[in-house]
């Protein structure tokens, strides 16, 4: 068969990029043809997506994906299809007419504060659990359409129709108001037992319903590109599929793994921790632990928790930046190694770590409460967030094993924050688990990996993770200083009840 080419259009919350992927056989090989800055902006008081800024770069990112392969820029090279992931819980309003009407808030703005609260006034939060099985954060999607109603939003009031952010690029790409499986269950606004939208906890929400768009299942073939967009971009009408859009639906697609005995850490600005599953797990356990139901490719589960990521050392980096110290990632990891471990330890899901700001002083503040000494060197902050980061795994490992009732023998961690060594070393220490690292480029390899399935060129997911396996490296870490992390794990845990 001749090889298949593919284009992933993989937007995280810092940057995104299109990657065309040539599928050949059992081999994938992927080329990043245009990355960008994922643009947001404030405006009155509120955090937004820049869409139009994001939808250009999409379209910059197909004419590149397309064209430079040929030197002379001449025919576009045969696509055979192109797939958006995103983030989660983010959405557009559509109006009668189509139009998109606002800008999307960004799952950082301020609107929700208090909306947990207002919820569990109105139903009970054991209720929003057992109708949806979703981990409570104020982020997800009930509590932004929550602010929206209290706030009488105008924008709420014209709306038609709901579309998370990769169901709206879909939208601009093909005209379809869609929602794909994976995205839709991000929402905290999807029964995952019923396998429909959770309408009568909306209801009782005040929420309306009549916006809710068709759930499609992942791997669902969408329509050719609309013609004005194939015009623009100089492209024929490329088929458009729904991979899993939601990028770690995606980049668990691509866990090059086999067996039942294995977890996942999506690693990024977010860490998602969780097994694949058959069903959701929607019990008393798993509502104290506060872990969530999120759909897969295949109609799977992902039982996971999500936890803050590697947002904290970014966040440390910007604020490094401010003060006028440029360091790279991987400098900063560096400058981490070098500083003594397991000094300063917080709670990377801490309230106040959530949003924007200079996440150093907040560091520092948490340590003040905790009766800590506070972290003194640029190295010594990031080494904090790291050290707590690989305790918070061992944790939520901990937490997962109790629910699912066996043990879980290997962590895969995959996307880019595989790619910090001491993170994953730390990981397999804290743990005391073998860490398998890579691919790191797992979300885009996932997003082409199903619209190969959907194209009939991959039978299942099984031969999706073979051809991962055969394509790509990864990197085994064994435990080592175990008795170490047992003994900083008691302090850190005696943090969480402060």
């Amino acid at each position: 068969m001749a090889a298949r080419n593919f284009v992933a259009f993989d937007l995280g919350a810092e940057s995104g990029r299109a990657v065309l992927g040539t599928l050949n056989g059992n081999r994938l090989t992927l080329a990043e043809k245009h990355r960008f800055l994922n643009p947001t902006g404030r405006m009155n008081g509120h955090l937004f997506w820049n869409l139009l800024g994001q939808w250009e770069e999409l379209k910059t990112g197909l004419r590149k994906a397309a064209f430079e392969r040929h030197e002379d820029h001449s025919d576009p090279i045969p696509l055979h299809g192109i797939g958006v992931d995103t983030w989660g819980v983010d959405f557009g309003l559509l109006s009668a007419g189509g139009e998109i009407l606002a800008n999307p808030f960004h799952y950082r703005d301020p609107q929700t504060d208090n909306m947990l609260d207002l919820a569990f006034s109105r139903t009970s939060r054991e209720q929003i659990f057992q109708a949806t099985g979703i981990q409570f954060m104020q982020l997800n999607s009930l509590y932004q359409l929550l602010a929206m109603k209290e706030a009488n939003s105008a924008t709420l009031q014209a709306a038609r129709k709901l579309l998370f952010m990769p169901d709206l690029f879909n939208f601009l790409f093909t005209g379809v108001e869609k929602s794909e499986f994976s995205i839709a269950t991000t929402s905290q606004m999807y029964d995952p037992r019923k396998k429909a939208w959770a309408t009568d906890l909306l209801a009782n929400l005040g929420l309306p319903t009549n916006i809710l768009p068709e759930i499609v299942p992942s791997g669902t073939v969408l329509g050719p590109l609309q013609k004005e967009v194939a015009d623009e971009c100089g492209v024929p009408p490329v088929p458009v599929i729904a991979p899993a859009c939601h990028d770690t639906a995606s980049a668990v697609a691509a866990v090059p793994a086999t067996g039942s005995d294995w977890c996942y850490i999506s690693s990024g600005t977010w860490s998602l921790m969780g097994v694949e599953i058959d069903q959701p797990i929607i019990n008393d356990k798993s509502l104290r632990y506060n872990y969530t139901n999120e759909g897969g490719v295949g109609g799977t589960i992902r039982f996971l928790k999500n936890i803050m990521g590697l947002w904290l050392v970014q966040e440390c980096r910007r604020q490094f930046q401010r003060e006028g110290y440029e360091h790279s990632y991987a400098e900063l990891t560096q400058m981490a190694e070098r500083s003594r471990g397991l000094e300063t330890l917080i709670d990377p899901d801490h309230k106040p770590f959530l949003s924007p700001g200079d996440m150093p002083r907040k560091i520092e503040e948490f340590c003040r409460n905790t009766r800590q000494r506070a972290p003194g060197t640029r190295g010594e902050f990031i080494r904090a967030c790291l050290d707590s980061l690989a305790l918070t795994y061992r944790k939520t490992l901990e937490g997962l094993e109790d629910v699912l009732g066996r043990r879980v023998n290997m962590i895969h961690i995959v996307g880019g924050g595989c790619q910090n060594e001491l993170l994953n070393q730390m990981t397999a220490d804290a743990c005391n688990r073998p860490v398998i690292a890579g691919p790191v480029e797992a979300t885009a390899i996932g997003n082409i990996l199903v619209q190969a399935m959907a194209t009939g060129d991959i039978k299942s997911l099984a031969d999706a993770r073979a051809v991962v396996q055969n394509s790509f490296e990864v990197k085994r870490y064994e435990p080592r200083q175990t008795k170490l992390w047992d003994e900083a794990y008691a302090r850190y845990r005696s943090l969480l009840t402060q």
